[in-house]
């Protein structure tokens, strides 16, 4: 498996390449994209990208958890978290990624 990492540059660099805009505006528009992905996410919207997956912000009540040194109880706050989850055709390509 890869430990390499996509990263905001690789994806403008890819914009630039594939799209033809400069560098400075493939920049732009990668950070206006995640600018919206991420407003949306804090709305509390859902983000569906066609092809790839959903990311939805998900509220968890507050829970008492286990300290697994100590073994004393803990209260853990109520917090939202981020949850993604792949489409059918992300996991069948991820998938088939796994067989070579």
């Amino acid at each position: 498996m890869s430990e390499s990492t996509l990263t905001r540059m690789d994806l403008s660099e890819a914009v630039f390449r594939e799209v033809g805009l400069s560098r400075n505006e493939s920049a732009d528009l990668v950070e206006s994209v995640l600018g919206h992905v991420s407003d949306a996410l804090v709305a509390g919207e859902s983000v569906k990208i066609s092809s790839f997956g959903t990311f939805s912000v998900r509220s968890k009540k507050e829970r008492i958890g286990r300290n697994p040194k100590t073994g004393e109880e803990v209260p853990i706050a109520p917090r939202r978290v981020l949850t993604f989850r792949p489409s059918h055709l992300m996991k069948d390509r991820v998938d088939s990624g796994n067989k070579k």
